[in-house]
């Protein structure tokens, strides 16, 4: 199978400012993490895989027709049910009205909401509501999955729901996860991409970089901050 996503030689500024330096990545279908402080390039990462932001150097290959996304934070109007959420989305992405309602069960199914479409998504938990978000990035069947922060906020328990929904949908699915939370990927597990100050310092297996920091609990962690120095991120 071809990897879902290529990045290459990937330059980037604002203003003059640069954000990414020569990111060379490739993400391939399983689970993917990019991992970095904030300001550290992620989101600006994620806008160029989504095709909403061009490289100014360098070139990315993604299927920019088959890609789900799901914002760090979102919003949606009080008295939608989840159903009524993630039915929305299907309509955006021009999921054809004979398969709609089918394509809404099956996304719901995937993320465990099936008992919970006619509720409101006012009434829903922090991670209740993180997974109709991953829903709504689903309902369209798309071949790419970029997920940005889905666990900052949550509680323990609600993480660890996330950290067992995660690697069973990228079974069938790219699923790119941005996060500063590198606990998240020692628990997953699959690739994973340090960014720092918009420069790509390791890309690899996650094991690989926590083999480096002598294994054991924590030590991706200790790798990274070995890594990345003291700060490891410019804020933009």
């Amino acid at each position: 199978m071809q990897p879902d996503v290529t990045l290459t030689d990937v330059h980037f500024s604002y203003r003059r400012r640069p954000v990414l330096h020569g990111v060379s990545a490739v993400l391939t279908p399983g689970m993917n993490f990019i991992a970095g402080v904030n300001g550290a390039g992620k989101t600006t990462l994620f806008r160029l895989i989504l095709g909403e932001l061009r490289p100014q150097q360098g070139a990315i290959s993604a299927p920019s027709d088959s890609v789900g996304y799901l914002p760090q934070s979102f919003g949606f109007p009080p008295r939608f049910t989840v159903a009524d959420f993630v039915a929305h989305f299907a309509w955006l992405h021009r999921v054809p009205r004979a398969v709609r309602s089918s394509s809404v069960r099956r996304a719901l199914e995937r993320v465990g909401l099936d008992d919970c479409a006619s509720d409101r998504m006012r009434s829903l938990s922090g991670g209740m509501l993180r997974r109709a978000g991953i829903a709504q990035a689903l309902v369209h069947n798309p071949s790419l999955l970029l997920l940005d922060e889905p666990t900052a906020g949550l509680d323990p328990h609600q993480r660890a729901e996330l950290r067992l929904l995660l690697p069973e949908l990228a079974r069938t699915t790219t699923v790119v996860v941005s996060t500063h939370l590198l606990e998240d990927a020692e628990a997953m597990g699959g690739n994973l991409v340090v960014l720092s100050e918009g420069t790509a310092l390791f890309t690899g297996p996650v094991s690989e970089l926590s083999t480096r920091a002598g294994g054991g609990s924590g030590s991706l962690q200790q790798a990274f901050l070995q890594l990345t120095g003291p700060r490891g991120g410019d804020p933009l």
